[in-house]
């Protein structure tokens, strides 16, 4: 625990005394005019084979998807990864390029939508050269059930090809206050049975899965992999599944489904919102329900708790 004590005293000297609400107009101000970025990638058919792999979708081998094969919805999260020097990153491994000021400096995922351009011609593809153009929507201030601050930052990131934008990509992060003291992980809860749902599907990531996930999204945000950080400062009770993981494996069972039925490659969109954790080899259930043209979808751990909820249509 020396390295961890370093790591806070480091960060209670460089804290400030910024509020939520100075942090957004601080944040705002700084990126809400203009785009954080503009980045142009080829869509290489390695990555979207070594995530099929991880996805468990793909037998291993060395036949990567040819150029011009569709990549499914949610894959494109394993494209336009963060490129930012270690030293750069946060005590906690995560990409601060958009941080807003100290102390709201610790991100996580909590939400947001997808929307796919509903034309063949404008699928995003393997072998294409794509733009990223990323800009800032939104900074709020919010309250913790605790009473503490944190932050709601929305971000929205434009896909396009030479023929038009693909998909447009929102999300929420929530930034809150860095830790400055190591929490204890609670008790381990009651086990509870899975719910049951018209359509299922049941999942337990490995520590195998979720550190193939961090390297095809160059994650190194520490919860995701260092299960000491997770128990001894963050008070999580082991490494913790990433919410862009559980959004594609929702996505897949869609996809799964769907496909049998009217042999759509994209939906039109989904809004989803992330709620509770979900752990390494801890068993989950994804629940999907068909309402006409709409989906739901939830997905449940083992103690009784939902992790996500999303709305996807066709």
């Amino acid at each position: 625990m020396a390295q961890f004590a370093r790591c806070f005293s480091t960060t209670v000297r460089r804290l400030n005394n910024a509020s939520a609400l100075e942090a957004c107009s601080e944040i705002f101000a700084r990126f809400g005019d203009k785009p954080i970025s503009v980045r142009k990638q080829l869509l290489d058919a390695n990555q979207l084979h070594l995530l099929n792999i991880t996805l468990g979708r793909s037998p291993t081998s060395t036949q990567a998807p040819a150029n011009g094969t569709p990549i499914p919805a949610g894959y494109h999260l394993v494209y336009f990864t963060p490129s930012i020097l270690e030293a750069e990153l946060g005590v906690d491994g995560t990409d601060r390029t958009v941080n807003p000021l100290c102390p709201f400096t610790r991100r996580m995922w909590a939400g947001g939508e997808l929307q796919w351009t509903q034309d063949e011609s404008l699928l995003l593809r393997v072998g294409q050269e794509v733009q990223e153009t990323t800009r800032m929507l939104s900074a709020e201030p919010k309250k913790l059930k605790s009473g503490g601050e944190m932050l709601v930052v929305g971000v929205e990131k434009t896909f396009e090809n030479d023929k038009g934008v693909a998909l447009i990509d929102k999300r929420n992060w929530v930034f809150q206050k860095e830790i400055t003291a190591p929490k204890a992980p609670p008790p381990l809860p009651e086990t509870k049975p899975l719910p049951e749902g018209d359509i299922t599907r049941d999942v337990k990531q490995t520590y195998t899965s979720l550190f193939r996930f961090s390297a095809l999204t160059f994650n190194a945000h520490k919860i995701h992999y260092l299960p000491e950080w997770c128990r001894e400062v963050e008070g999580h009770r082991d490494a913790v599944v990433h919410g862009p993981l559980n959004l594609i494996n929702m996505l897949d069972l869609w996809r799964d489904t769907a496909r049998n039925e009217e042999d759509v490659a994209l939906p039109a969109s989904i809004s989803y919102r992330a709620m509770n954790p979900l752990y390494v080899n801890e068993q989950y259930r994804i629940l999907l329900q068909k309402d006409n043209n709409q989906w739901n979808t939830e997905i449940w751990d083992s103690f009784g708790k939902q992790s996500m909820k999303g709305h996807i249509i066709s």
